[in-house]
């Protein structure tokens, strides 16, 4: 693992290197983003870098400097092998107050890059009673604020699951602790629009440009009518999912074998899509 803080690259990427006082880690007042790596190479790191700007923008966090970030990057995987791996990028607002309230000192920006495991072909999905909620101050948007994701995950791991479901206050589909859902009721493609909620996921919208599909918002129900259910994101690509709340789904399905197939096509041909 290599590790950049604030314009250093760090000698030892396990030491102290932030203080206790950053509002990132006091209150989790940040963005982030996690970037995969593919044979030394940040993949759709263009698209990353323009969803990390809109999430610091909708937290009223200090523009993103693209440029530092991109010297960062390279910074992390200079001299590192790395087959298949994992950028973290992290934007918090720096120093603070203990409390909700935002200092004045300048925000906090943080580079690291480490190996990563594929993940299994397919995996196992139940839903959880919890609302994702639509209409606050952070929907849609990639926070470092992740406490109710790793709730949610810890309630899909007491059932055997590998991932959480959530649906909206208004009772639809949304998304996973760290995915989107992608779906099939009668052989047509579907995914919950950015109106439920979810995050505008850069393999979600990678997937509907190259294997089309439609943006809906329906009620958690119309899940049990599904065929096939996949999970896309940026560190799982495109993952089948072979048991929903229990229910065993064909893995793949047809429709998720196709776009299995068509992801690794265009991944390997363009590393900034």
């Amino acid at each position: 693992m290599r590790a950049w803080v604030n314009g250093q690259l760090l000698t030892d990427p396990q030491a102290a290197a932030v203080t206790v006082s950053d509002h990132g880690f006091t209150v989790g007042d940040g963005v982030f983003e996690a970037v995969k790596v593919l044979d030394g190479q940040p993949f759709a790191l263009t698209r990353h870098l323009a969803r990390l700007t809109r999430s610091a923008v909708g937290m009223g966090l200090p523009e993103v400097d693209e440029a530092v970030v991109r010297r960062a990057v390279g910074e992390v995987l200079t001299d590192q092998v790395l087959p298949l791996g994992r950028i973290r990028i992290t934007f918090t607002g720096g120093v603070a107050p203990l409390g909700s309230g935002r200092g004045d000192a300048p925000p906090t920006l943080a580079v690291v890059a480490a190996p990563m495991d594929p993940y299994p072909p397919s995996t196992s999905l139940v839903s959880v009673p919890w609302p994702r909620n639509e209409r606050g101050a952070l929907a849609g948007l990639k926070t470092t604020s992740y406490a109710e994701n790793v709730v949610a995950l810890a309630h899909a791991a007491e059932r055997g699951a590998t991932e959480a479901l959530f649906g909206n206050l208004a009772g639809n589909i949304c998304e996973g602790t760290g995915s989107n859902i992608f779906y099939v009721v009668d052989g047509e493609l579907r995914t919950p629009t950015l109106a439920s909620g979810c995050l505008a996921g850069v393999t979600r919208a990678l997937v509907l440009d190259w294997c089309g599909g439609r943006e809906v918002d329906e009620p958690m129900s119309v899940l049990e009518q599904a065929s096939e259910v996949f999970l896309v994101s940026t560190t799982r690509d495109v993952q089948a999912v072979h048991s929903l709340d229990g229910r065993d789904l064909p893995t793949p399905g047809p429709v998720t074998a196709e776009v299995v197939k068509t992801w690794a096509q265009k991944e390997a041909e363009d590393p900034d899509p």
